[in-house]
């Protein structure tokens, strides 16, 4: 098992550590509810480090990028990002990532700690146009500074304006003392902040500096449970659960990363499948009576036949509700409708509803 240059600090801090990817990760330090209020009330750290990077340089960077990704890379400007996948030949998806635009002719790739490497093996397959790729997951580290107070709390540790860095845009610029981190708008919660990649032994003097930075505003250390109960909350999918090599993306509701002006990776048969319809759709949900819906549980209809399957559930902190997101038969995926979740052979209330969960 891999650790993160910081899983020391998470041991001294008390966290509950469990392997997630292959990684020794903090789950927990002091609990998923006051750590999720944390980050959608003030600001809080999650160390994401167990993420993979890839660099890819030369001018054939953007056509590799073109032929497996889902999205249409060639609207990026330097300073910005994209959300896409990387479609494989069945229909599925390999993974889904972010593509940042670093310099012309110059892309880093953000995927899945899970998936990295299944993904270069992917990636690789394609590349005989002769791109530079740089494997860096094992080299960089990744923290998320979320919350509302994030900018505020951050701004007097950069020269780079914060506050005017947009949502998927980036800078490079001097972070926490230590030049050329790529700070990014590109956080997994919906309550705003950013992202810093840097190198492993830079990491550290970062943490504690964003920690004096911030303790005036409360700052905390975060773990990965509450991470999957923010972002449910705001419906992101997460790969391995919402969806997966069999999911296609237009099952997933992420047709608006699958874009049909290009040719890329089985974009054809994803063609076809938009014009002849799906079979089943992503759904979210709420609970209509005090239950949790998990993972793999039966969706059912009101006369008990199974119509589809459970991702994601949680008790919504926020909102004290259970929710959930699962694939449905298309007749029963329409906002409003009624459906009911099997959990120990009690079919419980629930109602399918319109994303996001939370409401700022």
């Amino acid at each position: 098992m891999k650790n993160t240059a910081l899983t020391h600090i998470h041991e001294s801090l008390g966290a509950k550590m469990l392997p997630f990817a292959g990684y020794n990760m903090p789950i927990t330090y002091e609990g998923v509810n006051a750590e999720h209020e944390t980050v959608r009330n003030g600001v809080g750290v999650f160390d994401v480090s167990h993420m993979g990077e890839f660099l890819l340089t030369g001018p054939n960077a953007l056509a590799l990028i073109q032929k497996v990704t889902s999205n249409d890379a060639s609207t990026l400007t330097i300073g910005r990002a994209q959300y896409s996948c990387l479609p494989n030949n069945e229909g599925g998806i390999v993974d889904d990532l972010i593509i940042y635009k670093m310099k012309e002719e110059q892309y880093l790739l953000v995927v899945n700690a899970s998936n990295i490497e299944k993904d270069w093996n992917w990636i690789s397959s394609y590349n005989d146009l002769g791109v530079e790729m740089r494997n860096l997951s094992d080299d960089y580290s990744l923290l998320a500074i979320q919350g509302p107070k994030a900018v505020e709390a951050m701004q007097a540790l950069t020269s780079v304006d914060l506050s005017a860095i947009t949502y998927y845009h980036f800078e490079v610029g001097d972070f926490a003392g230590i030049e050329h981190v790529i700070i990014s708008a590109t956080g997994y919660t919906g309550s705003g902040g950013f992202e810093i990649y840097c190198k492993n032994n830079e990491v550290e003097q970062i943490w504690n500096k964003v920690f004096e930075a911030g303790a005036a505003y409360g700052i905390k250390p975060i773990g990965l449970a509450a991470r999957d109960t923010l972002r449910l909350e705001m419906g992101f999918c997460l790969y391995g659960n919402d969806i997966n090599d069999t999911t296609s993306p237009l099952e997933a509701g992420l047709g608006w990363i699958t874009k049909f002006t290009k040719d890329f990776t089985n974009s054809e048969a994803l063609k076809k499948q938009k014009e002849a319809g799906v079979a089943r759709k992503l759904i979210a949900f709420e609970m209509q009576e005090r239950a949790v819906p998990r993972h793999d549980y039966e969706i059912v209809d009101g006369e008990g036949n199974v119509i589809g399957i459970v991702t994601s559930g949680t008790m919504s902190p926020s909102m004290n509700k259970g929710i959930g997101l699962g694939y449905v038969t298309v007749a029963n995926s329409a906002v409003d409708s009624d459906i009911f979740i099997r959990i120990r052979k009690n079919d419980v209330p629930a109602k399918v509803v319109k994303l996001p969960f939370y409401k700022k």
